[in-house]
């Protein structure tokens, strides 16, 4: 090893814009566990569209808009707001992708489980921060409609633990201030 002494502004160090990464594979094989964890927190499953995984694209598809497509189908109010469609009675819903949507909103059918796994991901998700009701309700109004709705979030948000834990109206009062003792020797 032989140390070389550059003196002044000839002693350059490289950036790590110019450097050539030989760890880049290894450094991805490391965070790659990381992100699987994440991604499985937030319930995103990776599939391989062939034999070999592509590492530029991910694709995202929400598994809710197929439970609630699989759950119009046996909802017997929503057959029913179907029939009236195709018949031109109603001119508030429309099907658009064999899915049937109230004034451009997602139709949800009369099904606790699905309304529940809704409102727990609009409401505990990990990119939510427990959001009040009418918050919550504006968020959601947007996106689903389901009679009743307004009611359910509010009922969701009042069983809320961690909503009813933080907020400060659910707390008792702190009482009143008791004073320390006076100590008779210094540094006591």
């Amino acid at each position: 090893m032989d140390i070389k002494y550059h003196p002044g502004k000839a002693n350059v160090v490289a950036d790590a814009l110019s450097r050539k990464s030989r760890s880049m594979v290894a450094s991805f094989l490391t965070d790659e566990m990381f992100l699987v964890k994440e991604l499985e927190k937030l319930q995103i499953e990776f599939i391989s569209p062939g034999d070999q995984i592509p590492l530029t694209a991910l694709q995202a598809a929400s598994t809710i808009v197929e439970k609630i497509k699989s759950g119009q189908l046996s909802d017997p109010e929503c057959v029913k707001i179907k029939q009236k469609v195709e018949e031109g009675t109603t001119a508030d819903f429309v099907i658009q992708n064999r899915i049937l949507r109230f004034k451009n909103r997602l139709y949800v059918p009369n099904q606790s489980e699905l309304k529940r796994e809704i409102l727990k991901a609009a409401h505990d998700s990990l990119f939510s921060t427990h959001p009040g009701s009418t918050k919550m309700y504006q968020d959601l109004k947007s996106h689903y409609w389901w009679s009743e709705m307004k009611k359910d979030i509010a009922d969701y948000v009042a069983r809320c633990l961690v909503c009813q834990q933080i907020k400060t109206e659910h707390q008792k009062p702190g009482g009143l201030l008791q004073p320390l003792s006076i100590p008779i020797w210094k540094w006591e």
